[in-house]
């Protein structure tokens, strides 16, 4: 369970909620008791943040996906990336 911070607190102890973030641990800020925020090991936002396969698709929805679907979400894919 990640530990919570007042937005006040998180604004005066950021230095210590930086190094709790380089050991693996995570922060929720909150603000007028509602979460708006959070601190989290950059690694663990990489892997929250990282887009799905799509290949995983193909095959569903017999002709949604054209002739080559595998084809078809590969350029979807494609398009996504640029």
């Amino acid at each position: 369970m990640p530990a919570r911070k007042r937005a006040e607190e998180a604004r005066a102890h950021l230095p210590g909620l930086l190094d709790a973030a380089e050991r693996g641990e995570s922060t929720i800020i909150t603000r007028h008791g509602k979460d708006v925020a959070a601190i989290t090991p950059v690694e663990d936002y990489r892997k929250s943040a990282k887009q799905a396969s799509l290949l995983p698709l193909a095959g569903t929805m017999r002709g949604y996906w054209g002739e080559n679907p595998v084809k078809t979400i590969g350029e979807l894919h494609d398009e996504w990336e640029r």
